[in-house]
């Protein structure tokens, strides 16, 4: 048994190896690049804290200097490693999919911060915390396959008390050509990057901060790009009875009109939901476009979704793609639970986005070896699922990647 572990974890390794190979052209010297390597397996481990000096430890240096370095003052092109990250999730994770099953999602994280100077910091909401709060919030966006999930792409949220104040930009090195974006603007810059990547993309999945934003809509329909996207019960739907509220349309459906359907699985099983849906007609163009409505069989709470599709799509497929936005949920789980996504001690643009991407790095390694590893297509329905069987079978060594490794030796 221990040898066969051993093999697994050997196999493991080389796997990252070839990664971390992958996306090594795009770091100036090798040592930057056995840095970051050393970054990621840190990031990997199972320790109680990741930060500079935890995970220098980990590398066997003496202090955290290299890991400072390498966040924010090394030569490497952070934006070009997630590039590279999208398109390995990409080729793994959609490889033999129907591209219909394919769907990305965009989803906002918030991180506690202290004080005033960590780019980005103000005091905002954060569906994360579920208040207002002084944090740092970023717009991720996750692709999801039957085969699995991860993130591809992120923007940092600037609000304007940042991007209205240039001394404070310069300070904490933000790009003289970074201007204020609303959060569905960053989402759009994302799907249109992953469609300039080539990625398949067959659905888009977002909550109410997005779906309710017209303009998003209408820009995503110009791409002919199909979504479903939560609204607020108060979204005015076209109907030939004029615009009624979203949750005024609830009374004017039949006890028949509703069904009960599965969301997609979960780690107690099914999610089943009452469903039903309306046809919006607001134009007479050849698109097509519903108000999707779920209702929770046990409370009766109401959610809505806008919809949209080139072609006419069964019920089933919306209800399957609204199910889908909680992926982006359990990878923000995943990555802050096993890839130290939400630890970074940094103040400025470069190495926050430096520290993301190198967690987004490990998060899509993971991701990715789950589901080569995985005995079927079954999808991940928690973090747990999210690592390799054999890594499962010690539960203390859970995230872990140095199993059975000696310990690092000085540099």
């Amino acid at each position: 048994m221990a040898a066969a572990l051993r093999l697994e974890v050997d196999g493991w390794e080389s796997e990252l190896d070839t990664l971390m190979v992958r996306v090594g052209r795009w770091f100036a010297r090798p040592q930057t690049r056995r840095t970051a390597r050393d970054v990621v397996n840190g990031l990997l481990a199972d320790l109680p804290r990741k930060n500079g000096w935890t995970l220098g430890e980990h590398a066997g240096h003496r202090t955290p200097d290299r890991i400072q370095h390498l966040l924010s003052r090394a030569k490497w092109d952070d934006a070009a490693v997630r590039r590279e990250i999208g398109a390995y999730v990409a080729e793994n994770l959609t490889a033999g999919v129907d591209p219909d099953l394919v769907t990305l999602v965009f989803d906002e994280t918030g991180d506690q911060k202290k004080g005033s100077h960590t780019v980005g910091t103000q005091r905002q909401y954060s569906g994360t915390c579920g208040r207002i709060e002084n944090c740092q919030l970023a717009v991720f966006a996750t692709l999801a396959t039957p085969r699995g999930h991860a993130f591809i792409d992120v923007e940092l949220y600037l609000p304007k008390s940042w991007t209205d104040n240039p001394d404070r930009l310069t300070i904490a090195g933000v790009p003289d050509d970074v201007e204020f974006a609303t959060k569905p603007e960053l989402a759009l810059r994302m799907a249109d990057r992953a469609l300039t990547a080539g990625v398949g993309v067959g659905w888009i999945a977002a909550d109410e901060a997005y779906g309710d934003n017209t303009a998003l809509r209408h820009a995503l329909e110009g791409r002919g790009l199909n979504y479903v996207m939560a609204v607020s019960c108060n979204t005015q739907i076209p109907t030939s009875a004029g615009a009624l509220r979203a949750d005024r349309l609830v009374s004017q459906i039949p006890a028949e009109g509703w069904q009960i359907l599965s969301a997609g699985s979960g780690s107690k099983g099914e999610r089943l939901y009452d469903w039903a849906i309306t046809t919006i007609t607001d134009t007479a163009d050849q698109q097509h476009r519903w108000l999707l409505i779920r209702r929770n069989p046990c409370t009766g709470e109401l959610a809505y979704f806008r919809c949209h599709a080139t072609t006419s799509v069964p019920l089933q497929t919306l209800v399957r793609v609204a199910g889908t936005r909680w992926k982006v949920e359990e990878n923000f789980q995943a990555g802050k639970g096993c890839a130290g996504l939400d630890e970074h001690q940094v103040r400025t643009w470069t190495s926050w986005h430096r520290w993301t991407t190198l967690a987004m790095l490990a998060h899509a390694f993971l991701a990715v070896t789950a589901a080569n590893h995985r005995p079927d297509s079954t999808e991940p329905t928690n973090e747990k699922d999210m690592i390799p069987p054999y890594l499962q079978r010690n539960p203390t060594q859970t995230c872990r990647l140095h199993l059975t490794r000696p310990p690092p030796q000085p540099h």
